[in-house]
């Protein structure tokens, strides 16, 4: 695999389960393209800023959701990279690390607004919200810069 099939499918990873997060429990799978995962990945995002404090136990569900599904994608991405590893030069090598690097740093990002998911009072609740969508977007802005890059 070279580098720009491991980038496209870490890039792809997050915003698939994103697009799954967003879908009814018994809606029959489909294929779905670029724009639709695009564009579930958005309003899964959007949806966390719906969510009224009385639909706190809803939003913390759908934000571990996501991002244990980012965990098990990076560390889908991860392992590859390690496969792949002597077959990339040094220049795709700290493209891939540095790749990987920003989706941890911005996971965590992302995990530390969820903490405040579960624990906000009724006076941070939209503040709160508002961090973890902001994180969110960075991640999947990430994953998206990537496989411009690639």
């Amino acid at each position: 695999m070279n580098i720009q099939s491991f980038v496209f499918w870490l890039a792809l990873g997050p915003l698939l389960a994103a697009s799954q997060l967003s879908l009814a429990a018994d809606t029959p799978p489909k294929k779905a393209t670029a724009r639709d995962i695009s564009t579930k990945a958005m309003e899964t995002g959007r949806a966390i800023k719906d969510y009224t404090l009385s639909e706190r136990d809803q939003a913390v569900k759908q934000a571990k959701a996501g991002l244990d599904e980012a965990d098990a994608r990076i560390h889908r991405a991860e392992r590859q990279a390690e496969r792949d590893w002597d077959r990339m030069d040094q220049a795709a090598r700290k493209k891939a690390r540095e790749a990987l690097d920003t989706l941890h740093k911005e996971r965590n990002e992302a995990a530390e607004w969820y903490g405040g998911l579960k624990h906000s009072s009724a006076e941070s609740w939209e503040q709160v919200k508002a961090g973890f969508e902001k994180s969110y977007d960075a991640l999947k802005e990430s994953f998206a810069k990537a496989r411009r890059e690639f």
